[in-house]
């Protein structure tokens, strides 16, 4: 980004102030994504134990499970004991002056905390409020629980996962939770962009199978427009041929060579200009009709080559292809440093810690600049209470002896 275009390195969400009640994935990461916009996020934990991905593992790093940096950078951290009635006026207190609150309880937690956002709102009608849970804000299945393996199998997306004909597979991350937190993000930015013309805040609720329901998209569309059920296609495409993993010389590689200028070109590159004139191949409906026949021939003829060279030639005729990398490759890759998406973040107590960069950059401000690494449990205690609530030290200290912070 160009640095004469940034006079000003003002965060758009600098001055936002956002009480984070959640804990575990999907909501810490929404409220990371609110932090590293400039808003000043204040994760509520449970004093002693705190957040449970601190305790998730091993492997640990400086006492935290791995994932719990994974989700927590730029924010402060108190301890407060909501379990008590002054723990639960002070969490009261942190609502009232906060312009978002994020909580991911079961739906009925935070009304009976005195917390919810009906009785929140009426003393604070701007504040806007995303509830985040398993299964939805209300219905028949709406006080269960869940985790993102159990979402992903009601959800659908393990059937469709995997190679084909082969047992269910979860995806290789907790990816509806991580979705979940991004949806919950971008609907907070459009409340406080609406509430920047109406001057209310609203009440947003989203959940880990909403989120994967609607991120079924063209699987869904394809029993929904046909009534055939999607099946398990592995690296391959429903409608796309060829199109997969194709295992070369000395190891991996993907192509996506489904449309007939990228087929003829490839076959091209194979010596086989052959395949691609055969009319059991020549149009994409009929590849993907004889998928199974054309992969026969395409398996056997990658098999002669290795795959960089491979990828050398396809890249010079922009067939789209890529080498299949490891964590340690993708983060050795020149376009991935290039961009910038390793970030070492400083922690005065445990050092460096590293961070994964933004997956979206502005002209206007370095989203980077000012990032600070996850908060030791309870690291903003008397801070907190003090700027937002405007406690004295010696009552923090009181309260502390008391177990509510």
């Amino acid at each position: 980004m160009a640095a004469h275009t940034m006079t000003k390195n003002i965060k758009p969400l600098a001055g936002i102030r956002v009480a984070d009640f959640t804990r575990i994935f999907a909501g810490p990461y929404c409220a990371q994504l609110l932090g590293d916009l400039g808003a000043d996020v204040v994760k509520v934990e449970i004093p002693k134990t705190g957040d449970p991905l601190r305790t998730q593992g091993p492997p640990f790093h400086e006492g935290n499970g791995l994932t719990f940096y994974a989700a927590n950078r730029n924010k402060r951290s108190i301890t407060l004991d909501m379990q008590t009635d002054r723990g639960k006026a002070i969490g009261r207190e942190l609502c009232l002056k906060a312009d978002v609150v994020l909580e991911n309880f079961r739906p009925d937690v935070m009304g009976r905390l005195g917390l919810g956002y009906e009785e929140l709102s009426l003393e604070s009608p701007r504040l806007i409020y995303a509830s985040m849970s398993g299964f939805g804000a209300d219905g028949p299945d709406s006080m269960k629980g869940a985790f993102d393996l159990t979402i992903q199998a009601i959800g659908g997306y393990m059937n469709i996962t995997g190679p084909r004909g082969g047992e269910p597979i979860k995806l290789g991350t907790s990816a509806f939770d991580i979705i979940t937190g991004i949806n919950c993000h971008a609907a907070v930015l459009a409340a406080l962009y609406q509430r920047t013309t109406t001057g209310c805040g609203q009440k947003i609720e989203t959940s880990l199978l909403e989120s994967e329901v609607a991120f079924l998209t063209n699987a869904a569309l394809e029993y929904l427009i046909t009534g055939n059920e999607p099946q398990k296609w592995g690296s391959e495409h429903a409608q796309q041929v060829p199109y997969k993993a194709f295992a070369a010389k000395d190891g991996w590689i993907v192509i996506g060579a489904g449309f007939n200028n990228l087929f003829i070109e490839f076959c091209k590159v194979l010596g086989r200009e052959d395949v691609s004139a055969d009319p059991r191949f020549a149009e994409l409906a009929v590849r993907v009709a004889n998928r199974d026949a054309l992969y026969e021939i395409l398996d056997r003829e990658v098999g002669k080559h290795e795959k960089a060279e491979l990828v050398v030639r396809l890249d010079a005729v922009k067939v789209p292809c890529a080498l299949v990398n490891n964590i340690r490759q993708v983060f050795a890759h020149p376009q991935v440093q290039h961009r910038h998406m390793e970030q070492r973040l400083r922690h005065p107590r445990y050092g460096d810690v590293p961070s994964l960069g933004p997956a979206v950059k502005f002209s206007g401000f370095d989203i980077t600049d000012g990032w600070v690494a996850p908060p030791t449990l309870g690291e903003h205690t008397l801070d907190v209470l003090s700027d937002w609530l405007g406690y004295a030290d010696d009552e923090v200290g009181r309260l502390r002896q008391q177990g509510v912070v």
